[in-house]
């Protein structure tokens, strides 16, 4: 599942992908930089997976990670073809979520497309070119089920009434996730405004200017969506640093809570995705699924022989290791359980899969 960086040129979304992926996306003072969407896997901070590492003393740790995709940024007209607009949806209708980016700093040496500093108007500017994307999708459609209603089809009569309702709340300027859309409509149409959205309201060194982060805080809970506020150029610059020197950075800065943690975690819950945990001498590892599911398809996700050849999964909720200490200790008290296939895993489960192929 991946998650899509988008916002209008100049805002600092390659140097935000920098700062996630350190893979050094080019971030140069114009437009376009990014033509090819960039795609990175992003490490998932979780506290949990150093203890099991330390309880088994791992040789290895492998955390999960999360996928972000930089797509280049947009314009007004990019539902039109503006700017390289087709290709640039195009990179979008292939995500699983939207990271908003939003320009809330300051810098005379890179330029302001809107001239200004304005939160609203720069997520005003994509929305509407992803509400365009969207209503011209819906007239399509409406267009091939009209002629289909023709025939006297019943279920196409009931469409084209939906349809009708979707295209009037477009019009109005209403995304499609706030429009209480079954998932059958949102999977059938695509809809850009379905995705699920946060907004990164990327800041200068000195934070947030209150005023911006409230305007673009009362714009996101309209649409249930959660703003995290970072400064991308400054994560850039720590992500350079030796890892063991990167906490001392944070500290004289006075930062608690650095934000690449924190858009990680949020784009964890965006996605709706749990973590589970495999466990042992050679490597404790934290595996990223969706929530709902099933163990087999679980043990897919490490391997497909293990999926194929399924016969139990052997499972413990990490916060029993944690309370009890050790694995031994779990065992002796029950609480490690025989799963089938069917059962669904959880946040923090710790699994040991049988498998026979």
């Amino acid at each position: 599942m991946e998650i899509g960086i988008v916002g209008l040129p100049n805002v600092g979304k390659s140097t935000l992908f920098n700062a996630l992926t350190g893979a050094g996306a080019s971030a140069s003072n114009f437009p376009f930089t990014t033509i090819d969407p960039n795609v990175g896997i992003v490490p998932l901070p979780d506290t949990r997976l150093p203890v099991l590492t330390e309880k088994f003393k791992s040789e290895k740790t492998t955390p999960a990670g999360i996928k972000f995709v930089d797509i280049a940024g947009l314009v007004k007209g990019a539902s039109q073809g503006e700017g390289l607009g087709n290709q640039f949806l195009s990179h979008i209708r292939s995500v699983d979520a939207v990271a908003h980016v939003v320009r809330c700093f300051k810098d005379e040496n890179v330029v302001n497309v809107l001239h200004k500093i304005d939160p609203d108007e720069s997520a005003d500017i994509i929305e509407t070119e992803l509400l365009l994307a969207d209503l011209q999708q819906a007239q399509k459609a409406f267009e091939k089920t009209e002629s289909i209603a023709r025939s006297g089809d019943k279920k196409a009569k009931e469409r084209l009434d939906t349809l009708k309702q979707i295209i009037q709340n477009f019009e109005e300027g209403k995304s499609a996730r706030t429009q209480d859309l079954s998932e059958d409509i949102i999977q059938e149409y695509g809809f850009l405004t379905a995705k699920p959205i946060l907004y990164v309201a990327n800041t200068d060194e000195n934070g947030a200017d209150p005023d911006l982060l409230k305007e673009l805080q009362q714009r996101a809970q309209k649409e249930n969506a959660r703003v995290i506020a970072l400064c991308a150029k400054m994560e850039s610059e720590i992500v350079q640093l030796p890892e063991e020197e990167r906490s001392a950075y944070y500290e004289s800065a006075g930062i608690t809570s650095p934000g690449l943690a924190e858009l990680a975690n949020a784009g964890k819950n965006l996605l709706k995705l749990v973590c589970f945990f495999t466990a042992g001498p050679k490597e404790s590892r934290a595996w990223l699924i969706p929530q709902g599911t099933k163990a087999v398809k679980a043990a897919g996700k490490i391997h497909s022989d293990i999926e194929r050849g399924f016969i139990r999964a052997e499972t413990y909720h990490f916060d029993d290791l944690m309370s009890l200490g050790n694995y031994k200790t779990i065992q002796e008290k029950g609480l490690v359980t025989a799963q089938g296939k069917d059962y669904e895993m959880k946040d923090g489960d710790v699994v040991y899969f049988r498998f026979n192929v």
